[in-house]
């Protein structure tokens, strides 16, 4: 019916590229127009002015001989103002695109490590969009963003990747635990040090007070009762505790056969050990 009416309708964010005779003509804005079409006039074609985007994978390598696959994504437009360029000059605009994308990105990957492409991929997307920018303006067309969405290494690859990765965590766990480990070490071997230390004190202090509780016994008792020596004293004080620790390992649960002389002379021997023992460390003191 519009072509019978000579009316073309033209829809938002589309120009329609209008030909006299089977020659450009002009470019038609959005909105309806009389195409007398006995005069020669006619719509050659329709160009959409949105954003469109267009998805490139690159297999390439990388400096270090890795293959990888480079997805680029590009976002283009037709510019309004050179509409009939974009509709005549190119019969394939996303092949020529592509095109593109394959050179820069074929030529920028292979001078970097895997590592350093991963990097700066930033720089690969703006070398892209440079030279798509260059090349595409003569065609009436404007390179709106270009991005390097993914990097993907051989499956192979990722996996060595992966197990350096997890080696290297795992030397590091290892490293901190032995640390810990050595430190734990140190601090019980300080903890058993201090303790000895403070055990030693213990005993030192508990043998003086035996030494002056038994000083003050001999002393009371050669002072309350007449006419003994220091000598009956402290024999009758040694056997006395002889008593008493035989007393206890018998008293003892746990106590298995324990053999020890018995009998005055052994009595005599142990008091005589004893005190020569206390006199050599009164000596000493």
């Amino acid at each position: 019916m519009g072509n019978l009416l000579c009316c073309v309708q033209v829809d938002q964010s589309t120009v329609a590229i209008k030909e006299t005779f089977g020659k450009f003509d002009e470019i038609l804005e959005p909105g309806c127009h009389c195409l007398p079409w006995f005069l020669g006039s006619q719509v050659a074609g329709h160009l959409s002015l949105r954003v469109q985007q267009l998805d490139v994978r690159c297999e390439t390598k990388t400096k270090d001989d890795v293959f990888v696959n480079v997805v680029a994504s590009v976002q283009y437009r037709a510019l309004a103002n050179q509409a009939g360029d974009a509709f005549y000059k190119l019969s394939n605009t996303r092949g020529q695109i592509q095109a593109y994308v394959f050179d820069v990105i074929r030529a920028s990957v292979p001078k970097l490590k895997l590592d350093d492409a991963f990097e700066q991929k930033n720089d690969i997307a703006k070398a892209v969009e440079e030279e798509l920018e260059k090349a595409m303006s003569n065609y009436g067309y404007e390179i709106v963003q270009t991005l390097i969405v993914d990097i993907e290494p051989d499956e192979h690859v990722k996996r060595a990747m992966n197990e350096i990765n997890a080696a290297q965590r795992l030397r590091m766990a290892a490293n901190e635990k032995a640390e810990a480990e050595k430190i734990l070490q140190i601090k019980r071997a300080e903890g058993e040090a201090e303790a000895k230390y403070l055990s030693g004190l213990g005993i030192a202090r508990q043998r003086q007070a035996i030494v002056d509780g038994l000083r003050d016994s001999v002393l009371g008792f050669s002072v309350n009762v007449p006419g003994t020596t220091a000598k009956d004293v402290m024999d009758m004080v040694l056997v006395t505790q002889y008593f008493d620790t035989m007393k206890e390992i018998g008293a003892s649960s746990k106590s298995s056969a324990v053999f020890i002389p018995h009998g005055p002379g052994a009595v005599r021997d142990v008091a005589t050990q004893i005190r020569e023992g206390l006199l050599q460390a009164s000596s000493l003191n």
